[in-house]
């Protein structure tokens, strides 16, 4: 996550129209409709309808209200202005001494990662040093209160219903508990910034140790954020700079060029330290 705008907040700037556009069907009751509680109690039967165990909803919804800071922040979010050479000038630089750092202490890690994916180790901890600083800023806000919020709100209620679903799966399948499901205003979880759907088809579990933990284990965060990057078409040993096929993949991961640019430039910086 950024300082300044969410990964999720940038792609949506980029989709605005199209999203506002959309219709989404409505719910038995109906999103926005006054009564937070009423349509939390729909959505439960819902979730239980689609084969998500009552346990996992009991356990992830219960006391659930909604977050009126994270409306606000919805409806404030202001158009990402900064250039290229502003933006990565101001990301970059604090970031060199420890991505470098990174590069080294994981170097087992990220070999058997690109070995695993075919994706760079420099790219990788470009990403999570640009995300998260290296997991050291993962956001504060309860995960699935957010998107519980966003979700009742009618702006893009379709889209965070489907993301509250997975992460109730998340808490099914024993990835995390919902208590420790904190992140981003608008639902962004870990140390590269998931949202729940991309956690629930991308995550992996790459030590072993039997979960996908995306908040704590380094290895898990960096060999899912590789399994992101290969699921949209990544060419191992291929360049990564704008105009090249994997350029259009880093856009995948975010739709800003100018911060798909300055994942490129961070990761060509990092392949050429000491």
């Amino acid at each position: 996550m950024t300082p300044t705008i969410s990964r999720l907040a940038l792609a949506a700037l980029a989709l605005s129209a199209s999203i506002l556009s959309a219709q989404p069907a409505l719910a038995a009751v109906a999103c926005g409709s006054g009564n937070f509680d009423a349509w939390l109690a729909d959505f439960k039967a819902d979730a239980a309808a689609k084969g998500i165990s009552q346990q996992a909803i009991t356990a992830g919804l219960a006391g659930v209200t909604l977050d009126q800071s994270v409306l606000n922040r919805d409806k404030s979010q202001k158009v990402f202005t900064q250039t290229f050479e502003e933006f990565s000038g101001r990301m970059v630089p604090p970031r060199m001494t420890r991505g470098s750092n990174m590069m080294k202490q994981y170097g087992s890690v990220l070999s058997r990662i690109e070995q695993t994916y075919g994706v760079p180790g420099e790219v990788l901890v470009a990403i999570w040093g640009l995300e998260t600083d290296f997991g050291v800023n993962t956001g504060k806000f309860a995960t699935i209160r957010s998107l519980a919020t966003l979700a009742y709100d009618c702006r893009r209620s379709e889209q965070f219903r489907a993301e509250l679903m997975d992460a109730l799966r998340i808490v099914q399948r024993g990835d995390l508990a919902p208590g420790d499901m904190k992140g981003a205003w608008a639902g962004e979880l870990g140390q590269t910034q998931f949202m729940p759907s991309s956690w629930m088809k991308y995550a992996v579990d790459f030590d072993g140790n039997g979960k996908r933990d995306l908040l704590h284990n380094a290895p898990d965060v960096l060999a899912s954020t590789a399994n992101y990057l290969a699921g949209y078409g990544w060419q191992k040993g291929k360049d990564w700079q704008p105009g090249s096929p994997n350029f259009a993949v880093l856009q995948q991961w975010n739709k800003s060029e100018v911060y798909s640019k300055t994942v490129a430039y961070f990761a060509t910086q990092l392949a050429r330290a000491p």
